[in-house]
């Protein structure tokens, strides 16, 4: 039997609030959310929710804590099971763009945490997320370089920015389309663009 969200332990509690924010930005503008609304949802009180979050920044930390954990372990893990430097970027690709495909909610909130003015723990988070993720994504490039399957002059650090903004790019043209399903489908197209780009020549 489900357990009901007044009822659950402290930690699960704070889950299921990150995980409410994420649903609530899959539907609408995530700046709109208000405690109110995801209290609503949740079947709480504002007090309740407030119980473990100090105050709404406090919720947006929480939210960008789960999506780099959850996000980086869903690439690693991906890049570990493939043979090879390309294997690993092309698992990276395809495991990116399936957990945004299940989690929609979470591009709209990075985007919007991004174009924020002035400073938030949240956005540092957010930025946090993309510097390791280039990180990991260059020092993968520059071991294909060193063993022969991406081209010898290949700017890694460059290389690693596109990674990135193709990815972006494809998610932002799904959801302004209404269409998720569409990056799944693009993405294998995409990506093979990405590789010849990268490759060694032949």
């Amino acid at each position: 039997m489900a357990i009901h969200p007044k009822h659950l332990p402290a930690e699960e509690r704070r889950e299921h609030t990150v995980e409410t924010v994420i649903e609530l930005a899959a539907e609408q503008n995530p700046g709109d959310i208000t405690t109110a609304a995801i209290a609503k949802r949740m079947n709480l009180t504002q007090g309740a929710l407030f119980r473990h979050f100090p105050s709404k920044d406090a919720i947006w930390e929480a939210v960008m804590g789960w999506v780099a954990e959850r996000l980086l372990a869903r690439i690693d893990k991906a890049a570990a099971q493939a043979a090879s430097p390309l294997a690993a970027l092309e698992a990276m690709f395809m495991a990116h763009i399936g957990f945004v495909a299940e989690h929609p909610g979470v591009p709209r909130m990075l985007f919007g945490e991004l174009q924020r003015a002035g400073d938030s723990p949240a956005k540092r988070m957010a930025q946090t997320l993309i510097g390791r993720y280039g990180e990991r994504l260059s020092n993968l490039i520059e071991l294909g370089k060193v063993q022969g399957e991406l081209a010898a002059d290949l700017d890694a650090g460059a290389a690693a920015t596109l990674f990135i903004g193709t990815i972006q790019g494809l998610v932002m043209q799904s959801l302004l389309a209404g269409d998720v399903a569409h990056m799944r489908r693009a993405a294998p197209g995409i990506f093979a663009i990405y590789r010849r780009g990268i490759g060694r020549a032949q």
